[in-house]
């Protein structure tokens, strides 16, 4: 087994989620006005329409971890790694030659499965690899998510100034996506952390069922929303509000994301998991009211700075959470995160797009930002109710 060749290949298959992201984004408006897809688009919904693109992105990767997670250990992750690489490729292949709004719609929902895959083997296998460092591992790995993210949106900043077009633009996530291939075939990946220490599905099942985790699953649903619903469409939006290239603002972000990723093990020793998510959601909340009333490069960016170092440690941290506080729950209780996180992702980037149509590009953001409340009162109290009993205690099994 070679430890650093696998989490290599980790990194790369979320660089290819993000740059999924990030350049679905991108190339929102090329889409919308390409005169050989007038028919895809009713003008009076077409933000909606394309919001829905987005939409069976989350909604692919949230079926496909939902399934795969619980059968992870029987399916084997270098088999789910390998489905996950077939489908990206179809998916973005697909999404570029659609001849119809329908199999467009098709291609992405494949790429979403893709996505989920990785996010669904990824997670317990960092874990499993650096069992005494969980949280920091999972967002050094999670910095490529970031990483992605200043890599699509820098290409698509460069090549929009050049007029190149949606296709290629989109044909370039293929170029990841080959290299993490390369790198998966043939090599050995080790029994899940769960299997190696004995814990039965019965066990697993019984950890997602604890109210602590159900707690922490719903407020995931919350979290992710706020991290990754505005960074869908924050190109799009701030080029209407500011009148400068939105993408740009998301570059900046995600280089802050990549770095202080790095650093988030001394943080969470310092202040712990529970206390990084509530300070974040707090963060990051009053980042989308700023970015809400941008109007200006220097306010965008201002705003882009708080928002951003808000939501830097959410999803990582979430998940460093659940696999150091239910670790029997293994694959199971990672995949069950990033399903309710990708679920309610669809479904409020769908409503972004129905607001932006209706009432506005700032409202939009506004609404999110809203969110951010329950999640800021119940990580407040958690992390109150844990100094109390002496600290945040990782669980290790035996």
């Amino acid at each position: 087994m070679n430890q650093r060749r696998l989490f290599v290949a980790s990194c790369l298959s979320l660089v290819v989620t993000a740059m999924i992201f990030a350049l679905r984004g991108n190339v929102e408006d090329l889409v919308l006005t390409d005169p050989a897809l007038s028919g895809f688009f009713d003008q009076s919904t077409m933000r909606a329409a394309y919001g829905w693109l987005s939409t069976m992105a989350f909604f692919g990767f949230a079926t496909s971890i939902l399934v795969a997670s619980p059968m992870l250990d029987a399916l084997g992750m270098r088999n789910l790694l390998y489905l996950a690489f077939a489908l990206h490729i179809v998916g973005i292949l697909g999404f570029v030659f659609a001849p119809s709004y329908q199999l467009m719609t098709v291609a992405m929902l494949l790429a979403g499965f893709g996505n989920g895959l990785v996010e669904a083997v990824i997670n317990p296998l960092i874990a499993t690899l650096f069992p005494e460092e969980k949280t920091h591992k999972l967002n050094v790995l999670h910095a490529w998510w970031p990483g992605g993210l200043i890599i699509g949106g820098l290409l698509g900043f460069a090549l929009n100034k050049f007029g190149i077009s949606w296709q290629i633009q989109m044909g370039l996530i293929l170029i990841p996506t080959v290299l993490y291939g390369i790198l998966i075939f043939g090599q050995k990946f080790p029994l899940t952390e769960r299997v190696a220490s004995g814990i039965s599905t019965g066990e697993m099942i019984r950890a997602a069922l604890r109210p602590g985790f159900l707690l922490l699953l719903f407020c995931m649903m919350i979290t992710a929303s706020v991290e990754l619903a505005p960074g869908q469409m924050v190109g799009s939006v701030l080029s209407n509000l500011a009148g400068m290239s939105g993408i740009l603002i998301l570059v900046y972000g995600s280089a802050l994301m990549f770095v202080l990723r790095y650093f988030a093990g001394p943080i969470a020793h310092r202040i712990s998991p529970i206390g990084m998510m509530w300070a974040s959601v707090a963060i990051a909340g009053a980042g989308l009211f700023l970015l809400a009333n941008a109007s200006s490069a220097p306010t965008a960016y201002l705003a882009a700075t708080v928002f951003y170092v808000g939501v830097c440690f959410m999803w990582p941290t979430m998940l460093g959470i659940t696999s150091e506080r239910y670790p029997e729950g293994g694959a199971f209780t990672m995949g069950l995160m990033g399903f309710a996180g990708q679920f309610m992702l669809g479904v409020v980037i769908f409503y972004m797009g129905g607001v932006r149509d209706s009432i506005g590009d700032a409202a939009s953001f506004k609404r999110v930002a809203l969110m951010a409340i329950i999640p800021f009162v119940v990580f407040g109290l958690w992390w109150f109710r844990d100094r109390a009993k002496g600290g945040y205690k990782a669980v290790k099994l035996g």
